[in-house]
């Protein structure tokens, strides 16, 4: 019997997400986080009650803390109404969520104002999974490759610079003035690419993206990562997401190195 055609063959285009799908997000946050907190420990600037409340805190408390301003993004951006709301930036949001959770954790008057706002631009310098440089680089040399965020402009540009990762294209949320699943996002990259909906494909570690895309007629390829996907592996749209996900790529596999090589099947 012949073999099943890839819905993959006639894709020109690759859009990729950026947080946990390209960069590694968890560890280069705690690392900040880590050497934060630890000169704060060896100075004499900070008051006797917030360096007990520091000396209190497990690391396991601490990536509680960081899943914390993680899971704060994804509900801003999800309840984000472009009908209805002012615009605001991811940066925006890093920063106003920061503040909240400090005061959440009883950590009021850890950092200056000066220093919260550096910390809150850490999401500026996160580290690339070890297979993404080589991975887009590869991908790059047959197809358009471009970035589809819900990073601000110059956050993805920024992380780009700092991870040596080579796109064709920045788009994200703050081109479109709308954040992700909108259609708005994924039909407005597909249109400033000059292209048809089915010749692009996103490439995100989140089924929930992924199902937005499809909705709008892109191909998707899906990698996972670890403690990325949201959607449970005992759920049934789990299950059915294999069914409908164009290539899928395992934790076990080589990340955007194994959709590279997969790619060049199709050649």
């Amino acid at each position: 019997m012949p073999s099943k055609t890839s819905p993959l063959v006639n894709v020109k285009a690759l859009l990729f997400d950026i947080f946990g799908t390209v960069v590694d997000w968890r560890s280069s946050v705690t690392d900040e986080i880590s050497l934060r907190t630890f000169r704060k420990l060896s100075s004499q600037g900070i008051s006797p009650a917030l360096k007990t409340r520091l000396e209190g805190l497990t690391q396991q408390d601490w990536d509680r803390f960081i899943q914390e301003w993680r899971d704060s993004y994804v509900a801003f951006t999800r309840s984000f109404n472009p009908d209805t709301d002012a615009w605001k930036s991811v940066d925006q949001h890093h920063r106003d969520s920061l503040v909240e959770l400090l005061g959440k954790w009883d950590l009021d008057g850890l950092f200056t104002e000066t220093e919260i706002e550096s910390l809150s631009l850490v999401w500026h310098r996160l580290t690339p999974w070890p297979d993404s440089v080589d991975g887009i680089a590869q991908m790059g040399r047959r197809y358009t490759t471009g970035t589809l965020s819900n990073g601000n402009t110059s956050l993805i540009r920024d992380l780009a610079d700092f991870g040596g990762l080579s796109f064709d294209n920045i788009f994200c949320a703050e081109t479109f003035h709308v954040y992700k699943p909108d259609p708005a996002t994924y039909l407005g990259a597909v249109r400033a690419l000059g292209l048809q909906p089915e010749e692009v494909a996103l490439v995100a570690t989140h089924l929930g993206d992924l199902h937005g895309a499809r909705g709008c007629g892109l191909r998707t390829i899906y990698v996972e990562r670890d403690r990325e996907e949201a959607w449970g592996k005992e759920e049934a749209r789990y299950g059915e997401a294999k069914t409908w996900v164009d290539l899928w790529v395992t934790e076990e596999e080589k990340g955007l190195l194994t959709i590279a090589e997969k790619l060049r099947e199709l050649e």
